[in-house]
């Protein structure tokens, strides 16, 4: 078991009375939850090796069984957990995408080299994630995830570089 851990969903409650937990996903890969995968329940700094028995989608939630908790009482303890998978089990990516944990924390700049701030979390409303930029003593900062905007991204040297476009500051 690697050290590293990534979270890929959220146990929010129970569904029904054989165990099944009703999970908030947290990637894009829909495959993390086949039936056979494992899965580490987050509690605290420990983690817990489960293995996934059941998969399906309901109404926009992820419901899951783990083998061996076939009862809502062996589940109830779960609700407010984080589920994780190791460093080793992430999916390699196509060119110019990236995870998540690559990108909050990087410093953005724009094009002409005006340090903006670091990027606090990644938003997913719609067509393209937005990357939230906390600014020092100015309000946070909405960055399209857009070819127009987004022109470099370094991974190794944390540094993301951007063309403003106009309004974005205000």
């Amino acid at each position: 078991m690697s050290e590293a851990k990534f979270n890929i969903g959220k146990i929010v409650n129970t569904h029904g009375i054989r165990g099944e937990v009703k999970v908030v996903r947290i990637t894009d890969f829909e495959d993390r939850f086949t039936p056979g995968n494992k899965v580490y329940l987050q509690d605290e700094n420990n983690y817990k090796p489960l293995t996934i028995d059941t998969h399906r989608v309901h109404k926009g939630f992820d419901l899951i069984q783990f083998k061996g908790y076939g009862n809502i009482n062996d589940v109830e303890a779960f609700k407010g957990l984080m589920l994780s998978i190791d460093e080793d089990q992430l999916t390699d990516l196509e060119e110019d995408a990236y995870y998540y944990h690559e990108i909050v924390g990087c410093k953005v700049i724009t094009t002409d080299g005006a340090e903006l701030g670091k990027v606090k979390e990644i938003l997913s409303p719609g067509a393209n994630d937005v990357w939230v930029v906390q600014r020092v003593k100015a309000k946070d900062l909405l960055i399209p995830y857009i070819e127009q905007v987004v022109k470099e991204v370094d991974i190794d040297n944390q540094l993301i570089k951007i063309q403003l476009m106009e309004g974005m500051l205000d």
